[in-house]
Order: structure tokens, then sequence, then C-alpha cells
């Protein structure tokens, strides 16, 4: 079976929104957890806000990290039950 760009890109986010959330929330860290280009990343981060996920940046650009402020209408519970099926999909 096929899966779509629309739902790569869809899970993709959820995913890096669920590593943020569990202490994976910083470039070099979301790099080292997936093999996933630098530019992907912070593009991904970047693309959070559509889906009204509000991911915030703390602390100083060499030292900072990222972190979830709110998940708006994603429930975080159903992507941390679903997160080896989402995984899966993605191939991480």
């Amino acid at each position: 079976m096929t899966i779509s760009k629309t739902k790569t890109s869809f899970y993709r986010r959820l995913f890096i929104a669920y590593l943020i959330d569990s202490g994976v929330n910083t470039i070099p860290q979301i790099q080292a957890e997936i093999t996933i280009p630098r530019r992907t990343a912070q593009d991904t981060i970047t693309a959070l806000e559509e889906l009204d996920i509000e991911c915030q940046f703390t602390g100083a650009l060499k030292n900072g990290h990222y972190r979830i402020a709110s998940w708006g209408p994603i429930d975080p519970n159903w992507v941390k039950q679903n997160i080896d099926a989402i995984r899966s999909t993605l191939d991480y």
C-alpha cells in the first residue's frame, strides 16, 4: 500500500511534536533520533502551527530547546498510544 504525502507529512509533524514533548527537543537530538536533514526538521517544526500545535523555542540560540506549549486540537494521548504505528509508517 502506498502512503500519501499528506499522511506522511501529517504523521511527521505529529512524530516530531511527540519527540519534542518527550524531551528530544533540539534539532541535533531530533536528528540523532531519526535520520532527517536539519532543514526538514526545522521546516517541520515551523509547520506545526498549521495544525495549531504551539511550539515555542526557549533559551539562547546555542543552548535553547523547543517545547510544546499547546497541542491545540490534537490529542497527545492518541499520538502516544499510536506512536509505534506512526513510526512504522514513516520508517523511523
